[in-house]
C-alpha cells in the first residue's frame, strides 16, 4: 500500500511538470471586449493554440473587418524564439516568454516589424487579452485590445 502510495503522489507531481501551456486551447474572438483606438479589429476570429511537441501550432481563421477571409498559421517554440510563418500576411515571426502567462510576439515582413502583440492568459484560464500594434495586410495603422475567450474544455 506504501508503494501504491508513493507513486500516486509522484505521478501527481509529474502531471504538473507536463502540464499543458496556458496557451494551448480554442479561443474566439470577444468583439464586445475588443476595442482599437486605430485600424478595426477583425469581425469574428477563431484561434486553435497546439502544443507540439517543444513547440506551439498556431492558426486563426475568421473574418477581417472589410469581410474578406482572415488565415494565419506559423508554429513558434514553446520558450520562445524565431517560429515558422506557414499562411498570413507576414513571413517571419518572433516570441518572446515574458512570465508563465505572457507572451510577446513580432510579426515581420521583408525583414521589417510590421506587427508586435502582448499576450497575456488570465489565472482563471478562461480569457486571454493582447494588445497589438502595427500594420494589418492592407498596410493600414492598427493599434489597440482584443480579447479571446477559451472555448470548448474548461
Amino acid at each position: 500500500m506504501r508503494h501504491f502510495l508513493s507513486a500516486a503522489v509522484v505521478l501527481a507531481f509529474a502531471g504538473t511538470l507536463f502540464a499543458q501551456s496556458p496557451f494551448a486551447g480554442t479561443w474566439k474572438l470577444d468583439t464586445a471586449k475588443t476595442h482599437y483606438s486605430s485600424g478595426e479589429p477583425a469581425k469574428d476570429v477563431t484561434l486553435t493554440v497546439e502544443e507540439q511537441g517543444d513547440n506551439l501550432h498556431v492558426t486563426a481563421k475568421g473574418t477581417n473587418a472589410d469581410g474578406s477571409p482572415l488565415s494565419v498559421s506559423y508554429t513558434v517554440p514553446l520558450k520562445g524564439g524565431d517560429g515558422k510563418v506557414e499562411d498570413g500576411p507576414y513571413d517571419a515571426i518572433s516570441s518572446k516568454m515574458i512570465g508563465d502567462r505572457i507572451r510577446d510576439n513580432t510579426y515581420m515582413k521583408n525583414g521589417r516589424v510590421v506587427a508586435t502583440r502582448h499576450i497575456v492568459v488570465f489565472k482563471d484560464g478562461k480569457t486571454m487579452r493582447a494588445i497589438v500594434k502595427g500594420v494589418n495586410a492592407a498596410g493600414h495603422g492598427l493599434s489597440g485590445r482584443s480579447e479571446e475567450r477559451r472555448v470548448g474544455k474548461e
